[in-house]
């Protein structure tokens, strides 16, 4: 696997990661603010070995604080 495929893909995992206390056990974690940073980071290395999925999977997670943000409020708002 070629080496910036690799980091790409520790990104998007880490990122991943950095949910599961926020989501599955309602943690409030700081440390998913660094999905912003990891997600930049992502997509930049993806960028560089061309790949698109990888590129994808990483842009999402660089916009991921605002789209559950925006799902909570939502959901919040409708009283569920």
């Amino acid at each position: 696997m070629d080496k910036f495929k690799l980091i790409a893909l520790i990104c998007f995992i880490v990122s991943l990661l950095l949910w599961v206390p926020n989501i599955f056990f309602d943690i409030a974690n700081p440390l998913i603010l660094l999905t912003f940073l990891l997600g930049l980071v992502g997509v930049i290395f993806a960028a560089l070995r061309s790949s698109v999925w990888l590129i994808i999977a990483n842009t999402f997670m660089f916009f991921s604080f605002f789209i559950f943000m925006g799902i909570g409020y939502y959901l919040e708002s409708k009283g569920i």
